[in-house]
């Protein structure tokens, strides 16, 4: 299965997460997803297209950046 890292900014609580992980569950391909407030990052796994993820998070009204 294949993973994807987006770093995540603009995040501050739990609605936040919440909202960002129901935003990438919607985007096709995603099996699996998790997010954490702190580092502030998105571990998407399944074969969904990146800047399908990253536009799925501005649409909600945060930033998203592939992890270095």
């Amino acid at each position: 299965m294949l993973k994807t890292v987006l770093n995540i900014t603009g995040m501050t609580c739990g609605h936040c997460v919440s909202a960002v992980t129901k935003a990438l569950q919607q985007v096709p391909g995603v099996e699996r997803v998790d997010v954490a407030l702190q580092p502030g990052q998105a571990v998407v796994y399944g074969d969904a297209d990146q800047q399908a993820l990253i536009q799925a998070v501005k649409e909600e009204g945060y930033e998203a950046a592939p992890a270095a």
